[in-house]
């Protein structure tokens, strides 16, 4: 996508929309117009901002539209504990939460296989050197895409 096409996008995001999909009190209501919104920025500012003790039944359904960017795939990830899968997998593997260990694997699956159809809109992981330096020793294999900037044009987060 080029930077006019994803400046118009910007420009389409109407935040009051987003403080009723992110307030709104009926979760189902709130899924079914996850998974019809076709701008993919919206979909990363509703990620930035969701509430996370909420659950994850709301997140999958985001991950499942068709329009989720590579970005909001990999802010979902470490805001949803994804470092925990990093650096211990089968604490993860053994953790009786089974929607968060069920959305955890979907997105470490998804962003590892570049299974998104855009990478319009980066996102920069909040790991240190030394976190990053602990997980490669650990685990060498370790793909690029879930410890570094994800590809795409930095988008400032208003909080909704």
């Amino acid at each position: 996508m080029d930077p006019e096409s994803f400046a118009d996008l910007l420009w389409k995001v109407d935040i009051s929309f987003l403080e009723e999909l992110l307030y709104y009190k009926d979760k189902q209501t709130t899924i079914k117009h996850l998974s019809n919104i076709e701008n993919p920025l919206i979909l990363h500012l509703f990620a930035a901002n969701y509430n996370w003790t909420n659950g994850f039944d709301v997140p999958k359904a985001l991950l499942e539209n068709e329009n989720c960017d590579l970005g909001t795939g990999l802010l979902m990830f470490h805001y949803a504990d994804g470092y925990r899968i990093l650096e211990n997998p089968e604490e993860v593997l053994s953790s009786t939460l089974e929607e968060w260990k069920d959305l955890l694997f979907k997105l470490f699956n998804k962003l590892k296989n570049f299974e998104f159809k855009t990478q319009n809109i980066s996102f920069t992981p909040e790991l240190t050197k030394i976190q990053i330096y602990k997980l490669r020793k650990n685990n060498a294999n370790i793909p690029d895409i879930l410890i570094s900037k994800s590809p795409g044009a930095v988008v400032e987060i208003p909080k909704i």
